[in-house]
């Protein structure tokens, strides 16, 4: 079978995580460290916080915010449950942004009419977090223009767009941004098993992403309320949560990183055969901004449904026949029952529903083989 997705794990990656478990330490040590300058530098961010995945930099991400009761948070409807419920998780509400029809990225023509309703209501967002579908960056510097003539935080969930590029820098590098966070899953450009990492700019941000990360507990003594005790006290100066990562998913990323750029190559080598071999096909293929240099998490298509007489479910099941495992990214959050029971409707955001209705993600990853994708493509125009 072949699936959509695929971590790529060489040697070097098994006795980077062999010398951790030798070592003495297996969390909280050196290694946590090291793989987050190495993403840091990589991207050109000042600060780097790695957590055990991508949903808990997402929560301390808009905890460190100051994100809570009383206040909105607003997404992309396509996208994993976890871009919202992080607001949910600080007892904030949520809203969605529909999509742009091509990058299927939050429209930005979308978020500014938006914005100017939300501010006649008194219902102006916190926090916005734009999200990085496939791998390829959304309008930031754009966003970055709205957050300041609106007042609210920018956190990119880059989770699928680790090593991608925009405008001339790396996405991470929160030039446009006031955070951004990457999920190290196996099946993302790069893997910790499970990991997740925040990046910022601003010392103040970053302090608090460490605090949120391990229980809001600190040793640093001009921190504390009163004398330290000893050399053992701490204090808990604000309800934080256990999401560190270990030092053996640490040595993981850290000798992932040396192929990220290799890795990226490769999909963007894939990526463009699967537009060359299916531009005949009827689909619609990824479409990529000006300025954008998307790393390729996935390949998602649309298919003209007008043109062929199966259903999307047919599809997925005559190519599972043969061989070929396809998935779908993503439901649009606000159709899950929590959030229709939050109020959210179909028809709430067509485009989102629209996209829903016509996509599906082709098999995409390092591993895999030019052979191996002209046997997708010759399966899917059999099976079209």
């Amino acid at each position: 079978m072949i699936y959509y997705g695929k971590q790529s794990i060489n040697e070097d990656d098994i006795k980077a995580v062999e010398e951790v478990l030798r070592s003495d330490f297996l969390t909280q040590g050196p290694a946590i460290e090291r793989f987050e300058r190495s993403v840091a530098e990589y991207c050109g961010a000042k600060y780097a916080v790695a957590v055990c995945n991508a949903t808990a930099a997402l929560h301390i991400a808009c905890l460190s915010a100051g994100l809570g009761e009383g206040d909105i948070l607003w997404t992309s409807p396509v996208t994993f449950v976890a871009s919202a419920n992080c607001g949910r998780y600080c007892g904030a509400s949520v809203d969605f942004v529909d999509i742009d029809e091509k990058t299927y990225n939050m429209s930005v023509t979308a978020l500014e009419e938006k914005l100017r309703l939300a501010r006649k209501e008194n219902k102006l967002p916190k926090v916005v977090i734009p999200v990085h579908l496939a791998g390829q960056s959304c309008d930031m510097a754009r966003i970055k223009e709205l957050s300041e003539e609106y007042g609210f935080t920018v956190i990119e969930d880059a989770s699928h767009a680790v090593g991608a590029d925009y405008l001339d820098t790396k996405v991470g590098s929160c030039v446009f941004s006031d955070m951004a966070v990457f999920s190290f899953h196996p099946v993302k450009i790069i893997t910790t098993g499970e990991g997740g990492m925040v990046l910022t700019n601003k010392r103040e941000l970053y302090e608090k992403l460490t605090l949120y990360r391990s229980h809001g507990i600190t040793r640093d003594t001009a921190k504390m309320t009163r004398e330290s005790d000893g050399p053992w006290y701490y204090q808990q100066i604000e309800l934080g949560c256990n999401y560190r990562m270990t030092d053996i998913q640490a040595a993981l990323g850290c000798s992932q990183m040396t192929r990220l750029d290799t890795f990226v190559a490769r999909r963007r080598e894939l990526a463009a055969r699967y537009d060359a071999l299916l531009k005949d096909f009827p689909l619609v293929t990824p479409d990529v901004m000006e300025g954008a240099a998307p790393s390729w998490h996935i390949y998602v298509v649309r298919v003209l449904f007008g043109q062929i007489g199966k259903t999307k479910q047919q599809i997925f099941a005559e190519m599972k026949e043969r061989g070929v495992v396809l998935n779908l990214h993503y439901i649009p959050v606000h159709r899950q029952p929590y959030y229709e029971k939050l109020g959210f409707r179909q028809g709430d955001f067509p485009e989102s529903e629209k996209y829903y209705e016509e996509a599906f993600t082709l098999p995409l990853y390092y591993g895999l083989t030019d052979n191996e994708q002209d046997h997708i493509v010759e399966t899917l125009r059999s099976v079209l």
